[in-house]
């Protein structure tokens, strides 16, 4: 199924009440779940027969669909127009449309490819990433099972209308908001909605009063939980909109919030706007005045903001970000928005939800014990043949026992047991009994359930092979055990056996015989950690990404997982807290404290929110509806293939495999990313600064501009070209130690400390032209000199400006950033000589000049190593 479109409008609209946790429900349902069944039909004008054909299309025309709002499929042009908005995009493209206004092709041409190389690829790499991501787009459910004038029907989920009648059976996936009339042994997974990986029991009695979270009502079920076991029959209360998914859906609809890399990015391009405003009006004056050509002085001020701009910067940042997306879907992860890989290395804080993603999002059998607490293979045996003789729908925990450990060939059980009866559970009783016959025709009955009924029903308990009276005393240690387990996050229940002589024939056993139990010891069950989730949570420690877990779960389990996993537990904050403090306390809470328990998706946010106030670039993971708003707030979004489409469509990053070691390595993506981006912005920016700035002052003294505008956009393209292979190039190890981050400041200094370095020689050019040459009366000389020592000069110094060692010696460019410095230096070397050179403006340079080149490139390498190395100790962050 596509996506759906936004909800329909509803005419007669449910008064929304915002509970004291941020949970938002109906009023509507928050009545029926107090009422008794026979009044929550009276008010929906329904029975237990179901809804008459006329009274569904009333309602349905009433109502609306049973949809929920969705993200909107971006269209091709919504794609093309998210790229182009870029505000470098449109700095480029409107030099551009003056560069053409004032006749310059050249420089129309150049830029406009520059800008259409970055978009094409954008787009393409995008497009393709949403396209994966839509094939994991799975709905749970497309049907539901309905009771219409009758009879039952499979209808189309939106087709559900309040007061319609809905069977609920193991495997269903709630269809709405629904209140139950009836059920039979109905447990209830709402880990999607509230992170409790336990299973809950509902009931269809009336609440007594309404619980502080609507979520915990055992008469009422929510779209977007599924039936674990048992089944049920209930009635629908709201639909769409209406329903708590649907309120939560249509809150996060519409546009992402602003992160981190769209915030550089903004600001970098108001920085070079910043020294055009400065440097092109100062040129223009300067060369009209001293000159006299105004045509002449503004074109050249014209090359001058394009040469000041790094017109590259889309295709290198596009290209770099592709890469990263290419190598992160080698490691089975979507990138389904290329900027958060950026993020991903920048990011300092990552949030993330318990269940399902921490955590394996099931239950499993942790614990086998005996009564004092030790662990017990006859335990295990016990619960195993529980489990296994048992007829009746099994539940999670039968389930996690028969899959703890392959016990049937251990113990024989076919061969040493043979099954005699069955007692199946009930509710009332909370147990259920199985009767088997070993070898020595005794009858065994085994019993699970709860541990107070099984304590209750136990007169005897085993310790290490020996039967015991029980003692009231040593019964409360008993209890505390097992609250001490409880109190750490465990479903616990107990196990216990009667031995009866089998001399009848035909036996038969009924609950009268679940007495005079031995009590044998207790199963403990949890949802484990994942298994990379402890060497995954030290790998971001290690390179400075804090972890905070923010779980709707309770904090017991809460706790238990986190000192699991490995990470330490001093204070857990609740959500009720958090709703009594305002913003400014709730950062300061955020900042100091790593984990938080019982948080609705409404508190997710604000603590996301929190986070970003205080400078932090935050990442969340999550796979749950109550994970959405928190996963489209964060400057990163994660989900896991396991999710639910919501949470999927709120991410920036899918993760396809089970492992979080994945975690770490985007991280570590992102920074080599991020650190090539920022390379080839030191490099241009301040290169193309230091050129600006030798225009500004030979513009003062020259009686001709000092390079052609065709010769400033020819360099600048050589020089662009030299930087193509910035992303192939590695990242030093000490870059990646830390999350990196937009520093404008810094880029703002590194501009205007090293840029000014190039004007030294480049003055040192003009004065060896002029007066060695004697180039005062020959421009075309002059203009050729300078050409060649500043493309010379600005492609040597990539190789200092790209690490912050000492080039290659500590560390050494690709082998295609090594060719194509070459081949430019080459290029620059040749066109002098060239069939181009008079198209262009050159001419052939005197022998002495390459030998006066040559000195001077080894002094500005060695001045911008020493002064960068100055600059790094200066301005070290």
């Amino acid at each position: 199924m596509g996506f759906f479109a936004t909800i329909l409008s509803t005419p007669t609209r449910l008064t929304g009440l915002t509970r004291g946790n941020g949970i938002q429900i109906s009023k509507k349902l928050l009545d029926s779940a107090r009422a008794d069944v026979p009044t929550v039909l009276a008010n929906l004008e329904t029975t237990l027969e179901g809804l008459q054909p006329a009274d569904v299309e009333a309602r349905l025309e009433q109502y609306g669909l049973n949809e929920i709002a969705r993200e909107q499929h971006q269209t091709v042009l919504m794609r093309l127009w998210d790229n182009i908005k870029n505000p470098l995009v449109l700095l480029l493209s409107a030099l551009a449309i003056i560069s053409y206004l004032t006749g310059d092709l050249r420089a129309t041409v150049m830029i406009l490819v520059m800008v259409l190389l970055g978009i094409v690829l954008r787009f393409f790499q995008e497009e393709r990433a949403d396209k994966a991501a839509d094939e994991l787009q799975k709905m749970v459910s497309t049907t539901a099972t309905v009771i219409r004038s009758g009879k039952r029907h499979e209808i189309p989920l939106n087709e559900l209308v309040p007061g319609d009648i809905v069977a609920l059976t193991a495997g269903d996936m709630v269809p709405a908001d629904v209140r139950l009339l009836v059920v039979k042994d109905l447990f209830l997974n709402q880990s999607a909605l509230t992170g409790e990986s336990i299973p809950v029991e509902k009931t269809p009695a009336p609440a007594q009063e309404a619980a502080r979270n609507p979520l915990e009502m055992n008469n009422l079920c929510f779209l977007g939980s599924n039936v674990e076991s048992g089944a049920g029959t209930a009635v629908v209360i709201t639909t769409g909109s209406e329903t708590y998914f649907g309120s939560l859906a249509t809150s996060i609809t519409g546009k992402r919030q602003v992160t981190s890399f769209d915030k550089g990015i903004a600001g970098f391009t108001w920085l070079m706007i910043g020294f055009m405003a400065v440097m092109v009006p100062l040129v223009f004056l300067f060369n009209g005045l001293s000159k006299g050509n105004w045509l002449e002085a503004f074109l050249f001020a014209l090359a001058v903001a394009v040469g000041l701009t790094p017109e590259m910067l889309p295709m290198i940042v596009t290209v770099n970000l592709s890469k990263g997306a290419i190598a992160m879907s080698h490691k089975k992860v979507i990138v389904k928005r290329l900027n958060a890989i950026q993020n991903f290395g920048a990011m300092d804080v990552l949030c993330t939800d318990k269940t399902g993603t921490i955590t394996e999002g099931r239950i499993v059998l942790e614990k086998h014990l005996d009564v004092r607490g030790r662990d017990s293979e006859r335990v295990l045996h016990y619960g195993y043949m529980n489990s296994y003789y048992q007829t009746g729908l099994k539940n999670l925990m039968d389930v996690a026992i028969l899959d703890h450990r392959n016990l049937n060939d251990e113990l024989q059980v076919d061969e040493n047991y043979v099954k005699i009866d069955e007692l199946p559970f009930d509710f009332q009783r909370r147990r259920m009994s199985v009767i088997v016959q070993n070898r020595e025709n005794q009858h065994i009955l085994i019993c699970k359930g709860a541990v107070e009924e099984i304590m209750r029903l136990s007169s005897h308990v085993e310790i290490e092979g020996q039967v015991l009276e029980v003692l009231p005393e040593h019964d409360e240690h008993r209890k505390r055990r097992v609250r001490e387990l409880n109190a750490e996050g465990f479903r616990v229940i107990a196990v216990a056996y009667r031995i009866f002589p089998g001399e009848n024939d035909e036996p038969h056993y009924t609950v009268s015989d679940e007495s005079d139990l031995t009590l044998l010891g207790y199963l403990a069950f949890l949802d484990p950690p994942k298994e990379s989730a402890p060497v995954a949570l030290a790998k971001l420690h290690e390179h400075s990404v804090a972890v905070k877990i923010l779980t709707g779960d309770n904090d017991a389990v809460t706790n238990y997982i986190c000192r699991q996993v490995g990470l330490p537990v001093e204070h857990i904050l609740l959500g009720n807290e958090i709703e009594e403090m305002n913003e400014v306390q709730l950062a300061a809470a955020a900042e100091a404290v790593s984990v938080f328990a019982k948080l609705s998706p409404a508190h997710k946010e604000r603590i996301i929110r929190a986070l970003q106030s205080l400078g932090h670039v935050v990442g969340f993971m999550g796979d749950g509806i109550n994970d959405a708003p928190a996963l489209k707030a964060a400057d990163v979004g994660i989900s896991v293939n396991s999710a639910v489409d919501i949470a999927k469509e709120s991410s920036d990053i899918i993760l396809l495999e089970n492992s979080l070691l994945v975690l770490e390595q985007g991280v570590m993506e992102g920074r080599r990313v991020f650190g090539n981006i920022i390379k080839y912005i030191k490099m241009a920016a301040s290169s193309n600064f230091g050129n600006m700035f030798s225009v500004l002052g030979g513009s003062l003294f020259l009686p001709f501009v000092p390079m052609l505008p065709i010769q400033v956009l020819t360099n600048n393209l050589l020089y662009d070209f030299s930087q193509t292979a910035i992303p192939t190039d590695d990242v030093d190890e000490e870059w990646l130690k830390k999350p990196r981050k937009w520093a404008l400041g810094e880029i703002r200094r590194f501009i205007l400390y090293i840029g000014p370095i190039s004007s030294i020689f480049d003055y040192l050019t003009y004065f060896i032209m002029l007066y060695v040459f004697n180039a005062w009366a020959n421009p075309d000389l002059f203009h050729t000199g300078w050409f060649v020592e500043s493309l010379f000069t600005q492609t040597l110094i990539i190789h200092v400006i790209r690490t912050n060692k000492i080039p290659f010696v500590q560390s050494r460019a690709s082998l295609a950033m090594l060719l194509t410095s070459l081949a430019i230096v080459a290029v620059g070397a040749w066109l002098p000589y060239s069939p181009l050179a008079s198209a262009l403006g050159l001419v052939a340079l005197p022998p002495l000049y390459w030998l006066l080149l040559a000195g001077m490139l080894v002094c500005y390498v060695l001045l911008t190593q020493v002064v960068k190395t100055w600059f790094i100790r200066r301005f070290a962050e």
